[in-house]
């Protein structure tokens, strides 16, 4: 099928028209400039011009589609205004669920599992999971999981706060900037908080299973391991830098971690089990410890 990707030229984005291609597919991006443009055609992808704020663009991509991967989010936007760039995502997925209501194509949207750390406070979150719409992203989550109803087959993945490998920009890189910067690598509390965990690869296969074949409305969860304690993240990072690893002092910690405090705060054990029965997901890359043993994270 055709399938039409925002976000193909990130990080995640990138993996997936990889994997879709590889299986026979052919790959239409979203790409808002000459950089992203570039990224896409070298791959072995068609490049549709537009971006999230131009939601006509939008709704000629997926209209014109045989399904829809949606990883698209404006992440700078998300540091200095998450509740407008979370707006700015349920007017993306709510014009493209229009584009395809009644065709019975597929629909993945991408969402985060930091969410069930309030949702499903103090136990395992699982795909059955429903997060109040209050919620960071949740509005985008279930406006995607009720276009069942509407001839879409829609799914969300939701992917863990560390989807790791090669090239990644994200909390880990991070975490080990902070840890060069200060001289300690640290943890918040008693360090025994977790974090789910998924190879950028393992990530994109996921997303080619759900396009090839998840049920209309299903929640899925892209978590490889079910979570890692921050104090093995910590002295993984402390052992790859040779510093000491610290616990920071409550007092401290808002300002030594800065924007990362409330996701190391959180607890976010994840399950996977459902997503692995429905869909046949056997996760086959390096785990994220392995990662970080492997030395390309410390590279400046």
């Amino acid at each position: 099928m055709e399938v039409f990707v925002t976000g193909g030229s990130g990080y995640i984005g990138s993996a997936l028209v990889v994997e879709l291609l590889g299986a026979g597919h052919h790959v239409v991006g979203l790409a808002r400039s000459d950089e992203a443009g570039a990224a896409l055609t070298a791959a072995g992808a068609k490049v549709h011009r537009g971006s999230l704020e131009d939601l006509e663009s939008l709704r000629r991509g997926a209209a014109a589609a045989d399904g829809v991967a949606h990883l698209a989010f404006d992440n700078t936007g998300m540091l200095t205004d998450y509740i407008g760039a979370a707006q700015a995502d349920l007017a993306a997925v709510e014009t493209i669920g229009a584009a395809l209501e009644g065709s019975g194509k597929p629909f993945v949207m991408t969402s985060g599992t930091l969410l069930l750390s309030l949702a499903a406070a103090n136990r395992t979150g699982t795909e059955d999971v429903v997060a109040d719409s209050s919620l960071p992203r949740a509005a985008s989550e279930n406006a995607v999981i009720a276009m069942a109803e509407r001839g879409v087959r829609s799914s969300v993945i939701r992917l863990p706060p560390t989807v790791h490998g090669q090239g990644e920009q994200g909390f880990i890189p991070t975490l080990i900037g902070i840890a060069r910067e200060t001289g300690v690598s640290g943890y918040v509390g008693d360090g025994s908080n977790r974090w789910p965990a998924v190879h950028r690869l393992d990530a994109a296969h996921l997303y080619r299973l759900a396009l090839e074949s998840a049920p209309a409305g299903t929640r899925l969860h892209a978590a490889a391991e079910e979570g890692i304690a921050l104090r093995e993240i910590a002295e993984a990072i402390g052992a790859g830098l040779g510093v000491p690893v610290e616990r920071i002092p409550d007092e401290r910690a808002s300002e030594h971690f800065a924007f990362l405090f409330l996701p190391l705060s959180l607890d976010n054990p994840t399950s996977s089990q459902l997503t692995r029965e429905l869909l046949g997901w056997e996760p086959e890359l390096p785990t994220l410890l392995e990662d970080i043993a492997a030395g390309f994270y410390f590279k400046e």
